[in-house]
């Protein structure tokens, strides 16, 4: 069974849309999405540096549109499941026919802009922990008053709080854990501090009408596949404060009889860790439509009939 997921903040590059807009149709359709959502996708998606990309305002967008375009680009993947990482179960919602295209990038965009106001309350921030037992980890977080935002199984929990906080961190580090790299992110996200975007969201989720999977739509709640539609809205509108248990999502890939795991573009994150965590699995990420052929080659071995 193919496991078709999207990548989160943190995946984008300077310039990796790019490529894809060569392909046919490519560009009009991100140019039409620019103009809807009131955002320059095709300008920040090719031109614009690092910086300018990491504004949560701009990468959440972005990360949708190339999720969404790049997914396009494979046909019918048929997949048996779908899942996206933090933003990226907006993505996923797409893939599953929960929202179309136009409703999900106007839900990302007013997710975007609710996440970069609240983070700009207090001076916060996310760091990954790489290595050491997750209990203790989790155990050390909540000492030092940080929250485990991302648990994201392969031995990688991902902190969030205050920068004073994550400064702490650094220099106490939990036992086990080899290194603590900050993340290119612009806030705390999936902890309190987004508690006035979880309002911004639920508004803009009050006007769509959202449609049941049409596959199983793994929630990164607590790895639950979720068959209601207006369910998974909820678990949208709530997610921005709650923690990632993309852990638990792979534990549901497993019992569901993952057999390969694509990820769209930007891809890269979410196959590193199935190769840890998933062992026997076959994975691939779309990077650039250089990747489309061995991706459509995995589709066919591995997709549901």
């Amino acid at each position: 069974m193919l496991v078709l997921v999207a990548p989160g903040q943190g995946a984008q590059t300077p310039g990796f849309l790019t490529p894809w807009l060569d392909l046919p149709g490519a560009a009009d359709r991100v140019a039409a999405w620019s103009d809807a959502i009131g955002l320059d996708l095709l300008r920040y998606g090719t031109q614009a540096d690092a910086d300018e990309i990491r504004d949560t305002a701009v990468a959440q967008p972005l990360l949708v549109a190339a999720g969404i375009l790049s997914a396009a680009a494979l046909g019918d993947s048929s997949p048996g499941a779908v899942s996206g990482h933090s933003v990226g179960e907006i993505t996923a919602a797409v893939f599953a026919g929960v929202l179309g295209e136009d409703a999900a990038l106007d839900l990302v965009r007013t997710r975007g802009v609710a996440m970069a106001e609240a983070a700009t309350v207090t001076e916060t921030g996310m760091a990954a922990l790489l290595g050491g037992d997750p209990e203790v980890s989790v155990a050390h977080l909540e000492k030092l008053g940080l929250t485990p935002a991302n648990i994201n199984g392969a031995g990688q929990i991902v902190a969030a709080g205050t920068l004073a906080q994550l400064a702490a961190l650094a220099e106490d580090k939990p036992e086990g854990v080899r290194k603590v790299v900050p993340l290119k992110v612009a806030g705390a996200f999936h902890t309190h501090h987004m508690a006035p975007a979880v309002e911004a969201m639920a508004k803009a989720a009050a006007g769509l009408m959202p449609a049941d999977p049409k596959v199983a739509y793994v929630s990164n709640k607590d790895g639950r596949a979720v068959a209601s539609g207006t369910e998974v809205l909820d678990r949208l509108v709530g997610q921005v404060a709650n923690p990632v248990r993309w852990d638990l999502c792979m534990e549901t890939f497993k019992e569901l009889g993952v057999t390969a795991l694509l990820e769209v573009c930007p891809g890269g994150t979410l196959t590193g860790l199935a190769k840890r965590a998933l062992p026997g699995v076959k994975t691939l990420a779309l990077k650039t439509p250089d990747d489309l052929d061995a991706a459509r080659e995995l589709i066919s071995e591995h997709a549901r009939a």
